[in-house]
């Protein structure tokens, strides 16, 4: 029997620790951890990680080496994105990282990333041959992916993650009209180069990557009452209307009507505002009409490719 493998994908709100089985037709999941560790927290458009959150990431990082040391794993892979990608003391980190566990962090880039997200959310069966836009909303960066079950059409990484985004247009609560037109300008202008390669493709599909798309599904299901499990499922459609009316509450709601929903994890409760606008925008921009969520991404890709 192979030992288990370990993924941690240490994204800029995020921590993600999956060990797994190594057996490449069923990697049975034998531990998830995730922790809020926020840390582009205050320093997300400065280029810098902030001493507490520096503090918060080396601390998850020994809590995940424990935990691989307790599940006796072999082959361990530690992916960092945007927040360290981008930040002057992401070096310091993934040096102090490696000094106080062992463990090795890779940097990489953003096409790599999107690459890995499509093979995770390829991996949860959510693809056909029909073509599919997959959205990553990160805290740093999102990911847009147009592709069908078998090939990458076009891919590309944008910094206008969440947290970005969110420290930058929303200063008001609730989010006022003015900064939602100031974000849809924004988008307008960074995202060309999705509407240029989206031009003459008829893109039939939205599918998010796990993140704010989990938050929509178990919000929408807690909402009419349904016993829900995000663990029992890979792939859901999104009943539209449904979608559009629930993201339309979400970005006129207040910070305290957020917090009181079900469903909604605190880390998620303000960031969800952007992530239901960039959406949205998305959707209305390329005339898209059906929306899914995937529960795999990165973490799943990077998995797929460690068992392979």
């Amino acid at each position: 029997m192979n030992k288990p493998v370990a993924v941690m994908d240490l994204g800029t709100n995020t921590f993600h620790l999956l060990i797994a089985e190594a057996n490449p037709d069923d990697p049975k999941e034998l531990l998830h951890l995730y922790e809020p560790v926020r840390l582009g927290k205050g320093g997300i458009n400065k280029g810098i990680i902030q001493p507490d959150a520096f503090e918060r990431g080396v601390k998850t990082m020994q809590k995940f080496h424990q935990h691989i040391a307790q599940f006796e794993v072999g082959a361990v892979k530690a992916i960092a994105t945007s927040a360290l990608r981008n930040a002057a003391n992401g070096k310091d980190f993934i040096e102090q990282v490696k000094q106080q566990t062992g463990i090795e962090i890779e940097l990489i880039d953003g096409d790599k990333e999107a690459e890995y997200i499509y093979n995770g959310v390829k991996a949860s069966g959510c693809l056909s041959d029909e073509n599919s836009l997959i959205i990553d909303i990160g805290g740093g960066s999102v990911e847009f992916i147009i592709c069908d079950s078998e090939h990458i059409k076009w891919k590309q990484s944008f910094e206008i993650g969440a947290a970005r985004l969110m420290e930058r247009f929303q200063t008001s609560d609730p989010i006022s009209a003015e900064a939602i037109e100031e974000l849809q300008n924004y988008l307008d202008h960074i995202l060309t180069p999705l509407f240029t390669a989206a031009n003459g493709i008829e893109i039939q599909k939205l599918i998010g990557s796990s993140g704010a798309f989990e938050t929509f599904i178990e919000v929408m299901e807690l909402e009419k009452g349904h016993a829900f499990d995000l663990k029992s499922i890979k792939c859901e459609d999104f009943n539209t209307s449904e979608f559009e009316e629930l993201t339309a509450r979400l970005i006129s709601s207040t910070h305290q009507e957020r917090a009181a929903m079900k469903g909604i994890i605190p880390l998620r409760v303000d960031m969800i505002v952007v992530a239901s606008l960039i959406t949205r925008y998305v959707m209305d921009r390329l005339q898209i009409y059906r929306v899914a969520m995937s529960m795999y991404s990165l973490k799943e890709g990077v998995l797929a490719e460690l068992i392979a």
